[in-house]
């Protein structure tokens, strides 16, 4: 048998035809290095250093070009690192067996885990882009064929970024939260439903369900040019939702952006707070990890692998500790029977430290390295430190400082080391958090993960202080008076609309309440009046629409209306109304309700600008804008393209006056309900022990 190494002939992609051709090494550094030199190099080469202010960043996709087993130099290295010459072994490549199984199945374990070390297109575009000043922005893991361990492979990124999916995300999280990074991205919003049929209001519920897993860093996906000034809405894709400046809800996006600014902003403070680790075990490739014992809600997991545990973690005050300061209560195995000798041993010695280890005893080493020996330091070594617990008759010992648990329940362990949870929340799991924790000050973010009000009582590891409410939507804060100190927890009654999410932040001391109810926490609006006289509405003359505004009796959803012009309109209506209002007494708050709307509103109240709105709850404080007796009211709602581009196919193709790259509609398909409809008052509410901010 002859064995040589060949390209694996895979074209790069997506890419204009100038910059397509074979997907380079990504195991040699040296290739990387000619690579970047014959691209973004040749970008460096050619602009001057004072005018690449705005060139700070090389992005790495998701990896999805197939898998690759052998490099340059591949068998000085494999030697180097193993102590053994592979090449024996080069047959098993094609499935032959060497010796017997068990040695081809461990070099092949050894080569896998070297391929996954050795990928270093991360690290080495890292050193390449950091003599211009530039850092490298990840999205840490792969599809079809993805050859590393996720972990290792973003721990190499200045920056690392997920998408808004499952694994994605947490591959993006997990590893952020183990290699000390402040920011954790997402590709935000990506979809591939039907074009221009998505808002905001949409978005949060996915957008803050990732919030609650560890993202803090919001990128929208997708930002296309416009090369045409006179076709609207323009250039679309199948993916993404469509942020340009063509999108009718384009110019109210602030308001959403400031939301996620502010949950961002949030999110990035101090460390994330997670009591269990679970350790991945060895094995490449690796895209996630397993939680062999399911985590209890009300509790937070990071995943961690070999590469942190040898090099960096170390035991504090009982818990296993990485060195920018992120802690875990407990660190849990992997269900499986290998580990190398040198990995059990760090192990070892953090159980004598101190921390607490769940998992059963390993009994060999995967690989072929210092075989037979390894095998031996692993069961002598596991010998010692689980002795005669066997997870059925004995299922926990101490060990020097520490403990090893195993054939627990999870529910168990937490009660036998006295950890309750972070956040105590309905079993049901519709309510989401996320606990971040900086000098003293301890920041959870709740999220209502269903379309209906809820009332929650949360208890929180925190206790001996006030209890703040951070709203991001509007910027409010307050103090919420009623709360309850147990031993290791504080309660505080929360109530949450549809999709809603707060900040419930710690951070001044504070003694017994003697408030009791739901109520004083949330005070039940007074009905002011209702907003029903009629309206006066505009349409934005721009677009095939009535040129004079209209008096609508009631509000109404637009796709209700005889009129076709306002039936398949999109874009901007302005809607004005005069209103009274009493006058206020103290410590009163006046708000305005708006019921219902699709897509999004900016409000203004006798001519000044009261905010924007476009999730539950549809409010806004009203409070310094409003006077007594007369006001005058005034909304600018925007809907989407959807409705448009589908009353325009009743049309000949001449007259239509819209185009986009990717248009599903036809003439017969559903419209989208559109306006602002519902019902709309205003009220007013008065806070108990009133303390608020904005």
């Amino acid at each position: 048998m002859r064995a040589g190494m060949t390209p694996t002939n895979v074209i790069n992609g997506p890419a204009s035809p100038e910059g397509t051709g074979l997907e380079i090494d990504k195991m040699s550094k040296k290739h990387i290095e000619t690579h970047f030199n014959a691209f973004l190099g040749e970008i460096i080469k050619r602009i001057p250093e004072a005018d690449r202010k705005c060139f700070k960043i090389a992005v790495q996709d998701s990896y999805e070009t197939g898998g690759q087993n052998f490099t340059d130099d591949f068998i000085d290295d494999f030697r180097e690192r193993y102590n053994y010459d592979p090449t024996p072994f080069l047959s098993t490549y094609k499935g032959y067996v060497v010796n017997n199984q068990t040695e081809s199945d461990r070099f092949l374990w050894d080569m896998r885990r070297l391929v996954a070390d050795k990928i270093a297109y991360v690290g080495g575009l890292r050193d390449v882009i950091h003599k211009y000043g530039l850092t490298t922005w990840l999205e840490n893991y792969g599809h079809w064929g993805f050859p590393s361990e996720f972990m290792m492979y973003g721990g190499q990124s200045n920056e690392i970024e997920g998408e808004l999916g499952d694994i994605e995300n947490r591959a993006a999280t997990l590893c952020g939260h183990i290699y000390g990074k402040t920011k954790i991205s997402a590709e935000s919003n990506t979809s591939g439903g039907p074009a221009y049929s998505r808002f905001p209001a949409m978005m949060k519920q996915r957008n803050d369900r990732f919030f609650a897993e560890g993202i803090n860093n919001t990128l929208l996906h997708v930002y296309l040019i416009q090369p045409y000034e006179d076709k609207n809405p323009g250039v679309n894709a199948w993916f993404g939702n469509e942020f340009d400046q063509k999108n009718t809800w384009f110019y109210q996006l602030d308001v959403y952006i400031l939301y996620l600014k502010k949950v961002n902003f949030m999110l990035q403070q101090g460390l994330n707070v997670a009591d269990v680790a679970y350790f991945t075990g060895e094995d490449t490739p690796k895209m996630t990890g397993i939680t062999d014992l399911e985590l209890l809600i009300g509790y937070q997991y990071d995943y961690i692998n070999a590469e942190v545990i040898e090099k960096h973690m170390t035991v504090k005050d009982g818990l296993l500790t990485i060195p920018h300061g992120t802690q875990y209560k407990l660190m849990v195995l992997p269900m499986l029977e290998t580990m190398r000798p040198e990995l059990l041993i760090k192990i070892e010695q953090l159980i004598n430290d101190g921390v607490i280890i769940m998992g059963f005893a390993p009994s060999r080493s995967p690989s072929l390295q210092n075989q037979p020996d390894a095998d031996s330091i692993v069961k002598e070594t596991a010998k010692k430190m689980w002795d005669e617990e066997d997870g059925v008759n004995v299922k926990h010992r101490k060990l020097g400082n520490g403990y090893i648990l195993s054939g627990l329940k999870m529910s168990e362990a937490f009660e036998l080391i006295d950890l309750v949870p972070d956040c105590k929340l309905p079993e049901d799991n519709t309510i989401h958090f996320r606990h971040r924790s900086m000098k003293g000050i301890d920041i959870y973010f709740i999220s209502n993960q269903t379309d209906q009000t809820k009332v929650i009582h949360p208890e929180f590891r925190v206790t001996g202080k006030q209890p703040e409410l951070w709203e991001a939507t509007s910027g409010s804060i307050r103090d919420l008076p009623v709360y309850t100190f147990k031993k290791q927890t504080t309660l505080v009654p929360l109530k949450l609309a549809p999709y809603e999410s707060v900040f419930v932040v710690f951070r001044n001391k504070a003694n017994n309440s003697s408030f009791t109810k739901v109520t004083d926490n949330y005070p039940e609006p007074i009905f002011v009046n209702e907003l029903k006289e009629p309206w006066k509405v505009t349409f934005d003359s721009s677009f095939r629409v009535p040129t004079k505004p209209i008096i609508f009796e009631t509000l109404y959803d637009w796709i209700t209306s005889q009129d076709e012009l306002i039936r398949y309109y999109s874009g901007t209506a302005h809607y004005t109304i005069d209103f009274k209002t009493p006058e206020l007494e103290e410590n009163e708050t006046i708000f305005i309700d708006l019921g219902h709307l699709t897509a999004m509103a900016k409000v203004k109240v006798n001519g000044a600008y009261a905010g924007g709105v476009w999730t539950y709850p549809y409010q806004l404080n009203i409070t310094e804008l409003v006077k007594k007796g007369d006001n005058k009211l005034e909304i600018e709602v925007v809907n989407n393209w959807k409705n448009r581009l589908i009353g325009v196919m009743k049309l000949p193709e001449a007259k239509r006056m819209t185009w986009c790259f990717v248009n599903p509609y036809n003439s017969q398909s559903p419209l989208q309900p559109s306006g602002l409809f519902g019902l709309s008052t205003i009220k007013k509410l008065q806070y108990k022990n009133k303390k608020t901010r904005s």
